[in-house]
């Protein structure tokens, strides 16, 4: 029979912080999504900014009408990232989704259960990214079908920027899309900037091109703005953090102004 071990309670409480981690970043990602996550950590989290995932059910193909059926669970999935307790921002990491639902529809959904939480979407972040370059005249290169690519097309020059050329690779399955090798992505950027584009605008959550953003920005001397990069600054500087970290891309030197 083993002896009884005593158990001694502490003479005090140990003192509580008020948070774990200063910031606090909310993601909400789709089930299938490979990358988004990954990029995060090596681009936001840090000893500083904690993030916090929750994944929400998506079924292939990408198509806008599969994109548009997220938009209920938009709310439980925002619900479910830390309860009750405050975030400094949430992200809804669906480029083509956020076009097709649209960006306040979102931040409707997701104010419900995280009331004046800020909120980003690659799309808008896409597009304060692009206007902190400068940029007037884009190139968009996305691995989505035409009918897909379509709505994207009309949201950027609804908003006033030039499209030289737009490039869309046809993949219908955000898992494949996720699959697309490196080296591929840069080949295909290249050829997706039209020459007189001010920068280059890659689409998707689910296509690694944060990775290469800086070998892609070497290659054809102009900006590049991606989906998960855009995200990524615009998070970062809502946490406060302002540091310029050229080898992520010419985006993270650059200020964040909302709006």
């Amino acid at each position: 029979m083993t002896a009884k071990i005593e158990i001694i309670p502490a003479g005090r409480l140990p003192r509580l912080e008020d948070r774990p981690l200063e910031k606090r970043i909310g993601l909400i990602i789709l089930a299938t999504d490979h990358t988004t996550e990954v990029d995060f950590r090596r681009m936001v989290a840090s000893d500083r900014v904690g993030v916090y995932v929750s994944r929400i059910h998506y079924a292939n193909p990408v198509t806008p009408e599969n994109l548009l059926r997220m938009q209920p669970s938009l709310t439980q999935g925002a619900a479910l990232i830390l309860p009750d307790e405050a975030l400094d921002a949430i992200v809804y990491s669906c480029t083509s989704a956020s076009v097709v639902i649209g960006d306040r529809n979102i931040e409707t959904a997701i104010h419900a259960a995280k009331p004046g939480v800020a909120i980003v979407t690659p799309t808008a972040a896409a597009v304060t990214g692009l206007r902190a370059l400068g940029a007037r005249r884009i190139s968009v290169l996305t691995p989505y079908t035409i009918e897909t690519s379509r709505p994207m097309a009309d949201y950027f020059a609804d908003l006033g920027f030039a499209i030289d050329r737009f490039t869309c690779l046809g993949l219908a399955d955000d898992r494949e899309m996720a699959r697309i090798a490196p080296d591929e992505i840069l080949a295909c950027a290249r050829q997706a900037l039209a020459p007189q584009s001010d920068a280059l605008f890659i689409s998707c959550t689910a296509v690694r091109a944060a990775q290469v953003a800086a070998g892609i920005e070497a290659e054809i001397g102009k900006p590049v703005v991606t989906s998960n990069l855009a995200t990524a600054w615009a998070c970062l500087r809502l946490c406060g953090d302002d540091r310029g970290r050229p080898e992520l891309g010419q985006l993270m030197t650059k200020p964040y102004r909302e709006g």
